[in-house]
């Protein structure tokens, strides 16, 4: 199976995903990867190539800074345009970028179109909880003022994505809101709350963003506004946790000693913290199967998510998907 990735989006395009490519190759001998991009470029990374990752040519690249919509109709050209083009013809089972996430969905929408049932796909995020497997959020900003029907069908599409691929029995489903009560939070969240009680899902109630990482929860709905507001508050912190740890266990003779003796442990945090740990997330609700990476994802990134992205194709799941989410809105 291929999985398509665009070489040239991301903070450390084109090396990370080139890289990151080999890597993935070496771990599933099933796979085969196509990298698009400008060929100069990736050539320049690794040359030459492996017979399973071939190049696609693209002279254009979608930037942080263009404009969604508009990147995608003028630039035709571009990277991230013919990665999703080469999974809506079927010559590659998933697509994988680091690159402008509204462009990202904009491309999805208009090639793939959404999973049937599906009013607008959602981005979601995996992030690390104190205990357990970690907690899925989304919406992380692909709809910024979403429906309380969108929010239920963002629900449905977590809890099942998370059976088919962390193979869990009835994930429990949370609403991020302002406090635990039913009656408290906006509209949109009161009028979800209620949805989602009468639904077939594990649905738990409300959930406080501080309890966000304790692993109270399996799958968070919000809207996208508020979901990238925490994940990248959830990035800061961390990021500057580590900083300040290593400010402090550096600072002198006893404090480098003490570091040696907790060495394993704070190992063991870095990960727990380290988003790259986490490789991508899947644009949930498009008819095919996309991931989008972090647009500062490495090399260790790239090769998870590029695997993730197989295994996802491999194991049947997308269309699992699609047929659990028609039947539920059937029988709702």
């Amino acid at each position: 199976m291929k999985i398509a990735v665009d070489a040239m989006g991301g903070d450390h395009a084109p090396d990370a995903p080139v890289k990151g490519a080999l890597a993935a190759i070496q771990e599933q001998p099933s796979l085969d990867v196509i990298l698009v991009g400008e060929p100069a470029a990736i050539h320049r990374v690794f040359n030459p190539l492996p017979e399973r990752v071939t190049v696609f040519p693209a002279s254009q690249v979608i930037t942080m800074e263009d404009r969604p919509v508009a990147a995608v109709k003028t630039k035709r050209d571009s990277s991230m345009v013919h990665m999703i083009k080469l999974v809506a013809g079927g010559e590659a089972v998933a697509g994988i970028s680091a690159g402008n996430t509204g462009a990202l969905m904009t491309a999805g929408l208009l090639s793939l179109g959404r999973m049937p049932g599906i009013e607008r796909p959602a981005l979601s995020a995996i992030l690390p909880v104190l205990q357990g497997w970690g907690v899925m959020l989304l919406d992380v900003g692909a709809n910024l003022d979403p429906k309380p029907s969108q929010l239920v069908q963002y629900a449905l599409m977590g809890s099942v994505y998370c059976e088919e691929v962390f193979g869990m029995a009835r994930p429990r489903v949370a609403l991020l809101n302002v406090g635990e009560e039913a009656g408290k939070g906006p509209p949109l969240i009161r009028e979800a709350y209620q949805w989602l009680k009468s639904t077939s899902l594990n649905f738990i109630g409300n959930l406080e963003a501080r309890e966000l990482l304790q692993g109270k929860a399996d799958v968070v709905i919000c809207d996208g506004f508020s979901g990238n507001i925490a994940l990248k508050l959830t990035e800061g912190v961390a990021r500057d946790i580590m900083s300040q740890l290593r400010r402090v266990m550096l600072r002198n003779w006893t404090t480098k000693l003490a570091t040696l003796f907790l060495k394993s442990g704070l190992n063991e945090l870095r990960t727990l913290l380290d988003y790259q740990e986490y490789g991508g997330a899947p644009l949930l609700g498009l008819d095919q199967p996309i991931y989008k990476c972090h647009g500062a994802s490495e090399t260790k990134a790239f090769r998870i998510a590029i695997t993730m992205a197989h295994q996802f194709a491999v194991s049947g799941s997308q269309q699992r998907i699609k047929e659990r989410v028609v039947g539920e809105e059937t029988n709702g």
